[in-house]
């Protein structure tokens, strides 16, 4: 009996070093930091395919950006490969935009949800729902000083962030 209760006693001290170890990353999971997501974060939550319009496309990881906000939700945003699309569709779906709180793009308002998007040669973003019907469009902003435009990024300014594909940008405020 003596050996019986060592030996539990042994197997509930590895259990509370184990817990001890791991609560400190639990603990930094659940209070991460408002802002831009680091590239391990992005990995982590940016999902490999996209669902629209009846079909799944790659998403393009290292075109892929998000931010946190001080309530912890995230808004995420990436270009997907859509070469197996209907030319139409093609022209008005580049990439996927989820987001787990209100969003205010250039003054339209946005619910939480799954959604396609494009920024079209005109100069306007345009945002669908998953079955490539168009919800909005606004207006693009160009930035004529950005040194090294890429296809897609997210940049933080003045309490909203900037999406971008190349030198075009929307605002994306969380409400």
């Amino acid at each position: 009996m003596h050996q019986r209760a060592h030996g539990c006693f042994a197997v509930l001290s590895i259990a509370l070093l184990v817990s001890a170890a791991l609560f400190p990353a639990l603990v930094s999971a659940q209070q991460a930091k408002p802002g831009l997501l680091d590239a391990d974060e992005i990995k982590r939550v940016v999902p490999e395919t996209y669902f629209f319009r009846g079909q799944s496309a790659s998403v393009q990881l290292r075109n892929s950006a998000g931010f946190r906000g001080a309530d912890g939700k995230l808004v995420l945003a990436g270009l997907v490969d859509t070469g197996g699309y209907a030319s139409d569709v093609q022209e008005k779906y580049q990439g996927f935009l989820i987001t787990e709180v209100k969003l205010n793009i250039e003054g339209s308002e946005l619910v939480p949800g799954e959604y396609g998007f494009s920024f079209s040669k005109d100069g306007k973003f345009l945002v669908l729902d998953v079955g490539a019907n168009s919800l909005f469009s606004v207006s693009c902003r160009a930035d004529a000083d950005l040194r090294h435009p890429t296809p897609l990024k997210m940049v933080p300014a003045a309490g909203e962030y900037r999406l971008y594909e190349g030198r075009n940008w929307v605002s994306l405020k969380a409400d």
